[in-house]
Formats: C-alpha cells, structure tokens, sequence
C-alpha cells in the first residue's frame, strides 16, 4: 500500500508593521524622553542663529549694511532665514515637534504619578538586613503606633501591619521632574500664545519728531496672525531729548557710559502728556505695550538750494554708523526736485572730526564735540520716477554726474555752506540731531513665560535635589521585661550617597528615645522631602 505525504504550504512570513503599526512606532519614538531632550537640544541650537546674525525684527538697519558690506554671503544667509530665524519654517518645525514630544511625554507620566502617589508603600520585607542600610536594636515600651508616629513626625507616608511599619517620602524627585517638563511646554504655550497675539514694530525716531502707534508709522511692523490694526494700544510720543555720555579720558576713552532719552508720551487721544526717561533695558510700558530703546545714531540736517535757488531739501537725515566706536556714519540726501538738474548726495558726519596726516578727515570720539559732514555730490537722474522702490541709504551714481569728490574734501562744520559746480546749487548743514532706533512689542504671553520659566527652574531643582526612600520598621514582642527588639532597614530609590546614611542614622536615633524622638523630628523638618 502506498502511502502519500500530504504538501502543506509554508507558513506565511509575518506580516509588516502597516500604516498603523509605523504610526505607533513613530508616536513611541517621538515622546520618548531622549527624543524630547534632543529636541530641546536642537531648539537651544537652532536659536542660536538668532544672536549672531542681526535680525529683521530687531535691527533691519543692520541686516541693510550686512547686505552692503557683503552681498553674497548674504544673500545666502537670507536664502536660509538667518535674518528671520525665529519666524523660519526650519524654527517653527523643531518648536512644534517638541511641543509634541512634550504632550505626549509629560501627561501619560503624570497619570502614572498620581496613581504612584495614592499607592500605600509595600508591606516590609521579611529580612531587613539584607537592605542597603540596616539597624537594630533594644526599646522599652517600643510599639508599632509610637514607631509609625515617629515616622509621620518627619514627613513619611507610613503604613502599619502587624509588627511592622513601612514609610516612604521623596514624591516630590518625579513631580518636580513632571513639572520642569510641564512648565516646558507651558513656556512653548506662552510663546506661541504671544506669536498668535502679539505684534512688533521697528521704528527710528529723530529728536524733535513723534510716533503714533498706528501701523502706518511703522519702518518695520511684524503682527500676530490673530491681531488686527485696531488692537493697537493708541498711545503716542515725541522724542524730546537724547543723550548719550563717553568715558572721555583714559584707556577706556570713547566707551559708552549711558543712553537716555525723554519722552513726552500720551498713553491715549486727549489724555495729558507725561515724561518718561526710556533708557537700556528700562522700557515704556503702555496697556502692556513695551517701547525698548535698541540704539541711536545722528541726524543732521541739511538745507539744499538747486540751480534755480528754490530750497530743494531741508531737514534732518538719519545716517547709518559705520565705525561703532568713533561713530563714523554715513547717509544719503536725495533731492528729485531740484532744477534744472536732480542732486543727490552722499554724506559722511564726522562727530568729532581731526585731520589725518594724510590729508583725509576721520573722527576721534562717538561724541560729537566738533561735528562735520563730508559731502560728496551728484547731478542727474536718479531713477525716482520710475516707480521701482529704492533705500533711503543707498545712491545709484551709475547715470549720476559727480560734482563734488575725493576723500580729502574738508567737511562743513554747522553752519558752512558748500557751493556746487557749475550753478547746480549749494548745500548747507544747518545743524546736529540724534535718532533713536525702537522696538515696540506687545505681547500677553509675556508673563505666563516668566511663570513658565521659573516653575521650571523649581521643578528640576526638585528633581535633582529631592530622592526617593523607603524605611522599614520590624517591632518584635516585648520580653518579659518590657524590652522590645526593633529591627529598621532602609532603602533609597535613587543614589542617595551620605544624605542618606546621615538621615537614616538620625531615623534611628529617634526611634531609640522619646527624647531623641522629638530632637530628630525637629531636625528632620529641614531635610523632609
């Protein structure tokens, strides 16, 4: 009889994760601890950026001269969002994925916590001396009540049994670790609430002008996707004076010593003025609405004649520092009125003007002590009816003729007037103004983050000072004596070192004589938890 084996097919490989499966494991490995810690990382890393380039939102006359100084590079930089670093979508990626990791870290932590915290410690085990730290000795009058009360005196949870007592402390090691990760994620709250909310502006302000709080009178205005025009706090001010003090003498000679300017403010329409002193890091605060002052340069002012002697320009013009430390800067004047040709000017203010040895002119001090313009002039066209926009710091001279030129040009003091070639006009520099350069912030997450912060700097204090510790007490039966064995071990969940051993040496003593009891209780208030 012939008998067949019957073919079974092979069993089937497994299966792959699926869609599903993929989704649970990128879940899992994006609130992981590590990966939130990497995150963290990469968003301290990617501000970074931030501080070493100048920003658009804070210092848009910086990024200009970064473009002048060396267009390639930044160009490229741009390209990256180095002068917007914290609106990029590079930025906006890392802060949103560890917002993420965050949530999905910290609440199911904290589930698990609060039922840690309502769990009665374990029953004490049999043998105690196999405990890290272990002690026993002889009581009289030692009772499973008198141990447990010596316990709670000192902040244990404690839990009785028969002969037998158990307490734990040391909760607050894993709640301040929830929170520092709770206020974490508070904190990106607090500032995504005032990304929504809030809004900035740029603004330069010259001595002797003012500014409304409206968008129009913004250089530079940045609002939040929730914010409209008419949120705007309606205060406004005129910038009355600005001072800036230098070491005058000695090595350190030419350092800044104080910015202050005064401010006649209106915190609304028809309210009465008020001064304020806007001085570094000592903001104007309107409704919440913060008026920082960022940095200051001069304006001087000019009165420009054309060929036909009609006043073509006059009044002040912000020029840009180009030496930050004796204040050298540089502007433009341009004049699409003047006849019968257009004018245009490049200027260069000296504060504190000498002579060179080589004939040029440069400034020795950021104050202006003798103060003087270096004018080099143009004619011609200069392209401002042909509606492309242009800078106000940048003259295109390629179809301008050049009047006035050479670095060894004396510069007009206040007062002088320089006389054009040709009949084509005059200039004259009538005098010497500041500008101050602002940003005003409005932002309500403002607060809620310095909360953030601080509960954060409490919860890893907590997590790195406080340790988890468990004690154990075993009451023997008195001896027809009255004397009790009492047998203690304990156990620290966490490298606990010598604070440890001296608490636990402490719990001892105080279990071994009433008086004693209430010494080391009193001392043990200042080491509970």
């Amino acid at each position: 009889m012939t008998s067949t084996e019957e073919l079974r097919p092979d069993p089937a490989s497994p299966a792959g994760l699926g869609p599903l499966g993929w989704m649970r494991w990128a879940w899992r490995l994006l609130t992981s601890m590590r990966t939130a810690l990497i995150l963290l990382f990469l968003f301290a890393l990617a501000s970074v950026p931030g501080s070493l380039y100048p920003q658009r939102s804070i210092s848009p006359e910086k990024v200009t001269q970064y473009f002048t100084d060396s267009p390639e590079l930044a160009r490229w930089l741009d390209r990256l969002w180095l002068f917007d670093v914290f609106t990029s979508p590079w930025f906006a990626a890392t802060y949103l994925l560890l917002f993420l990791s965050l949530a999905g870290c910290v609440l199911p932590r904290a589930s698990v916590h609060l039922r840690e915290l309502r769990r009665r410690p374990p029953a004490a085990p049999r043998n105690l001396s196999r405990l890290p730290r272990h002690a026993s000795f002889a009581a009289e009058g030692a009772t499973v009540e008198s141990v447990a009360a010596v316990l709670r005196r000192r902040r244990f949870r404690t839990v009785t049994g028969p002969g037998w007592v158990a307490a734990e402390k040391g909760y607050l090691r894993e709640t301040g670790n929830l929170l520092f990760h709770a206020a974490l994620l508070a904190l990106l709250v607090a500032v995504g609430a005032g990304g929504l909310y809030g809004y900035r502006g740029n603004v330069l302000v010259v001595e002797g002008n003012g500014f409304a709080n409206t968008v129009a009178a913004y250089d530079r205005y940045i609002p939040g996707a929730q914010v409209s025009a008419e949120a705007l706090e309606p205060f406004h001010f005129t910038l009355k004076d600005f001072q800036a003090s230098y070491i005058a003498t000695g090595e350190r000679r030419g350092q800044p010593l104080d910015f202050t300017a005064r401010l006649a403010v209106s915190d609304r329409p028809g309210a009465p003025e008020r001064t304020h002193v806007l001085k570094v890091n000592e903001p104007l605060d309107v409704a919440g609405t913060q008026t920082y002052l960022l940095g200051h340069g001069y304006a001087p002012t000019f009165k420009i004649l054309d060929g036909k002697g009609q006043v073509a320009f006059e009044g002040p013009v912000p020029c840009l520092p180009v030496d930050q430390v004796t204040y050298t800067s540089e502007c433009v004047i341009k004049a699409p009125d003047a006849e019968p040709d257009q004018l245009g000017f490049l200027v260069r203010f000296l504060p504190t003007a000498l002579p060179a040895a080589d004939g040029t002119w440069v400034s020795v001090f950021p104050g202006a002590a003798n103060p003087t313009a270096q004018v080099f002039a143009f004619s011609g066209d200069l392209g401002m009816r042909s509606g492309e926009p242009q800078s106000v710091y940048r003259l295109e001279t390629t179809h301008l003729k050049p009047l006035v030129m050479g670095d060894k040009t004396k510069p007009l003091a206040v007062g002088e007037k320089l006389e054009l070639p040709g009949g084509a006009g005059s200039i004259q520099l009538t005098g010497v103004r500041e500008w101050i350069s602002l940003q005003i912030a409005h932002d309500p997450g403002r607060l809620p983050a310095l909360l953030a912060a601080i509960l954060s700097v409490v919860g890893l204090v907590l997590s790195l000072t406080v340790r988890r510790r468990r004690v154990w007490v075993r009451v023997g039966e008195p001896g027809d004596d009255g004397v009790t064995t009492v047998e203690v071990g304990g156990l620290t969940r966490t490298e606990g070192g010598p604070a440890f051993e001296e608490e636990f040496d402490r719990v001892v003593t105080a279990l071994q004589s009433p008086g004693a009891a209430e010494a080391a209780a009193r001392e043990g208030v200042r080491n509970a938890h």
